[in-house]
C-alpha cells in the first residue's frame, strides 16, 4: 500500500473517532460549541452549523490542480468518518445492470421485513456528476431501505469528465428501464416502483420521471423522492449567491461540476439537463422534494416543487435545518432523523399503487 494512502486511511480513522465522539455530545453543548449561525441560516440545526464551521477549515475537493480521480479518492476517504455503516436487518447484494456503454454496478438493499414482491426504489447517488458512487452512499441507502421498509437499488452511473452529458442520463434511464422491464428479478412490485436521488442524483431522478411520463420507458415510477436536487443548470437562483460558501457545497464547486459534466453552456437549458426548464411537468410521478436551509440548490429545488404543484402533481416539500449532503452524514443524530423523514415519505408514497404523495 502506498505510504500516502496508508497515512490517509490512518488519519481518516483517527478523525472518525474524534468526529463521532464530538457529535455524540448533547445537543445543547454542541450548540454552545458551534455558536449562533448567521441570520440568513436561521433554522440550521446546531450539529449542522458545527459541521459547517469545521468543514470550512478543511481542504476543498474541486479544482483542476489535482486529478479528478485523486479528488474522488480523497473525498471518499475523508467523508467516511461521518458515514457510519449501520448493522441493520437487510440482505445486501451486488448486481450488474446492462448499460449503454457496458455493465453498470448496482447494489440492492432488501429489508428482511419486505417480502417480495415489495416496493422498490431506484436510487442515483450525488456528487456533482463527477464524484460519488454506490460505495460512498452505502450507509445512507442502508438506512433509507431499513426505515422505509422499501427495497433500494443504488446505481453507479458513468461520471464526468471521462463521460460527460448525456452519459449519466442514459445510464439512469437504462437502470430504471432494466428494473421496469422485469421487476421480479429484483423482487419488486411493478406497481410500486420509485426513483430517488440526492443532488446530482436528484437531478437524474427527476429526468427519469419526466422521460417515463413521455413514454420513453417500459413503465413509469409511482413516486419520486428528490433530495436537494439540482434542477436548473442554466441559471443561478438567489440561494446560490446567499449560500455561495461556508456550507459544504459552494458556488465555485457547482461551477466546476457543471463545466465537467456539461461543458457546452447552451446545452444546459435542455430539460434532460435542467428538469425545471421542461415545457410541461404535468403527469409526472407524485413527489417529495427535500431542500436544506443553507444550500445553494435550495431555491431551484423548491421552484421545481412549485411547478409540479401548479401542474397538478401531488407534491410535498420539507426544508431541513441541515447541510447539503446530510444523506451521507449518518454518524450525526440530526442527519439520521432527517433521513427518517425521507424514509417516511418514501414509505407513504409506495404504500399502495398510485398512493400519491
Amino acid at each position: 500500500m502506498p505510504d500516502s494512502l496508508w497515512t490517509g486511511r490512518l488519519q481518516s480513522r483517527i478523525g472518525g473517532w474524534a468526529g463521532r465522539a464530538l457529535f455524540s455530545l448533547p445537543t445543547p453543548l454542541l450548540a454552545r460549541l458551534a455558536g449562533t449561525p448567521p441570520p440568513h441560516a436561521e433554522g440550521l440545526h446546531p450539529e449542522a452549523w458545527l459541521l459547517a464551521r469545521l468543514s470550512a477549515v478543511g481542504p476543498g475537493h474541486t479544482g483542476d490542480e489535482v486529478p479528478v480521480a485523486e479528488q474522488r479518492r480523497r473525498l471518499a476517504l475523508e467523508a467516511r468518518p461521518l458515514a457510519v455503516r449501520p448493522r441493520l436487518p437487510l440482505d445486501v447484494s451486488d448486481h450488474a445492470i446492462p448499460g449503454p456503454a457496458g455493465p453498470l454496478p448496482a447494489r440492492l438493499y432488501a429489508p428482511h421485513a419486505a417480502q417480495a414482491p415489495a416496493p422498490l426504489c431506484v436510487y442515483y447517488h450525488g456528487g456533482g456528476w463527477v464524484q460519488g458512487s454506490v460505495e460512498t452512499h452505502d450507509p445512507g441507502c442502508r438506512l433509507l431501505a431499513h426505515l422505509a421498509g422499501v427495497r433500494v437499488l443504488s446505481v453507479d452511473y458513468r461520471l464526468a469528465p471521462e463521460a460527460p452529458y448525456p452519459a449519466a442520463v442514459d445510464d439512469a434511464l437504462a437502470a430504471f428501464a432494466w428494473v421496469a422491464a422485469d421487476p421480479e428479478r429484483v423482487g419488486a412490485d411493478p406497481a410500486r416502483l420509485a426513483v430517488a436521488g440526492d443532488s446530482a442524483g436528484g437531478n437524474l431522478a427527476a429526468i427519469v420521471a419526466q422521460a417515463a411520463r413521455d413514454g420513453d420507458l417500459p413503465a413509469a415510477p409511482a413516486f419520486q423522492l428528490l433530495i436537494y436536487p439540482a434542477c436548473d443548470l442554466a441559471a443561478k437562483a438567489p440561494s446560490v449567491k446567499t449560500y455561495r460558501s461556508g456550507y459544504l457545497l459552494t458556488e465555485e464547486s457547482m461551477d466546476w461540476y457543471m463545466d465537467k459534466y456539461v461543458p457546452d453552456v447552451a446545452t444546459r437549458a435542455q430539460p434532460r439537463v435542467s428538469p425545471l426548464r421542461a415545457t410541461d411537468v404535468a403527469g409526472v410521478a407524485p413527489a417529495f422534494v427535500a431542500t436544506c436551509v443553507p444550500d445553494p440548490l435550495r431555491d431551484e429545488g423548491e421552484a421545481y416543487a412549485q411547478r409540479l404543484r401548479e401542474a397538478g402533481v401531488p407534491v410535498a416539500t420539507h426544508r431541513f435545518g441541515q447541510l447539503h449532503g446530510f444523506f451521507n452524514t449518518t454518524a450525526i443524530r440530526s442527519s439520521r432523523e432527517a433521513v427518517a423523514v425521507l424514509a417516511g415519505a418514501l414509505a407513504q408514497g409506495l404504500a399502495r399503487p398510485s398512493a400519491g404523495a
